[in-house]
């Protein structure tokens, strides 16, 4: 029979069911391996309590026992893949809650999460967004859980604890911004010059990279998006749409610091877009001003009263300070929470 004469169904078919069976397969592996792992932590850990070890008996135990295992079943049984393994038992007694979708690789990232409200989070959205390994440790290293609850400046605890139980909810265009957008993976200094043109370019070059930073459910649209007002072109930047919002998401690039004029070309956009692209089942445009800096008081005058939804939020070239945003979080709860005891009074 001529190779041309195999029905295509049939080979689809059986290239789904092995596709299929490798999942299930690999599905099956990794509850195994993580279930393995969470037992020996408990080993472990109940060891160390039989018998009252301190500091160092707990460190002298864990290394003598990482060279016999290692000894007897090779890789994997380091130090410090012993204590992942006992920090991995202590974070999740229960073992009930761990998820299949994450592999031990991921819950390694996670521990070193020392918050436990923040280690959720990235967990939640791990399992939401599919993040890789790369893509988890690129979003704690650039403090996503402290910017998100920084960014629209209404921090207090029920807050920290939303995003800790359910990760980001998407459910209006406030949900999307962050304030500041970190672009690092441009691999760019502050000092150094750009055109908005380039930075445009490399945004798009590193465009995996940005749709991480935007967040869940963006879809790429294309740049420089013509907009013709009475035979006069206008152009957007970058256009998005998130599917989850069910809007389009226009970005204008600035390299300077925000300006008044800024919004008005946005809200030009927005109607446009709005009246001239929009189909009936898709909600209002968004407009984000992407800026290297931003006047708190000039953007409330420029962007208040607006109709429709446009935000200004800056850009950094560098991963935050983790330890700076942290104690700002914690500066605002501790605020929070002093006015919330002075009103009881």
């Amino acid at each position: 029979m001529e190779l041309s004469n195999i029905n295509s169904d049939i080979v689809n078919q059986i290239k789904d069911i092995i596709e299929k069976a490798r999942h299930n397969v690999t599905v099956a592996v990794n509850h195994e391996l993580l279930g393995s792992y969470w037992q020996i932590g408990k080993l472990i850990v109940d060891s160390e309590k039989e018998n009252n070890f301190n500091g160092m008996s707990e460190r002298a135990f864990l290394i003598a026992l990482s060279k016999v295992l290692t000894n007897e079943l090779g890789h994997g049984f380091s130090r410090p893949n012993l204590i992942n393994m006992k920090k991995f038992y202590e974070s999740y007694p229960s073992g009930q809650t761990l998820s299949d979708h994450l592999s031990w690789s991921h819950y390694c990232e996670l521990l070193a999460v020392s918050d436990k409200d923040a280690r959720s989070f990235y967990e939640k959205e791990c399992l939401n967004a599919r993040w890789s390994i790369r893509e988890l440790r690129r979003q704690i290293d650039s403090a996503l859980f402290q910017r998100l609850l920084l960014s629209d400046g209404a921090l207090n605890k029920k807050k920290v604890l939303e995003l800790a139980q359910k990760g980001q909810t998407i459910e209006k265009p406030e949900d999307i911004i962050k304030d500041p957008y970190v672009l690092e993976f441009l691999g760019l200094t502050e000092n150094k010059p750009i055109k908005e043109s380039d930075l445009e370019q490399r945004l798009v070059e590193r465009l995996e990279d940005f749709l991480l930073e935007l967040g869940r459910g963006f879809m790429f649209v294309g740049t420089q998006q013509r907009v013709t007002i009475n035979n006069t072109h206008y152009y957007v930047d970058m256009v998005f749409y998130n599917k989850i919002l069910k809007a389009y998401v226009l970005i204008d690039l600035k390299i300077e610091k925000f300006k008044p004029e800024n919004a008005g070309q946005m809200n030009t956009y927005v109607n446009y877009y709005k009246t001239e692209v929009n189909e009936p089942n898709d909600n209002p445009p968004i407009g984000i001003i992407l800026c290297a800096d931003r006047d708190e008081v000039v953007a409330e005058f420029a962007l208040g009263g607006l109709e429709n939804q446009i935000f200004a939020s800056k850009y950094t070239y560098y991963i935050p300070n983790k330890e700076q945003l942290i104690k700002q979080v914690e500066a605002v709860l501790e605020q929070d929470s002093q006015e919330s005891e002075e009103e009881k009074m």
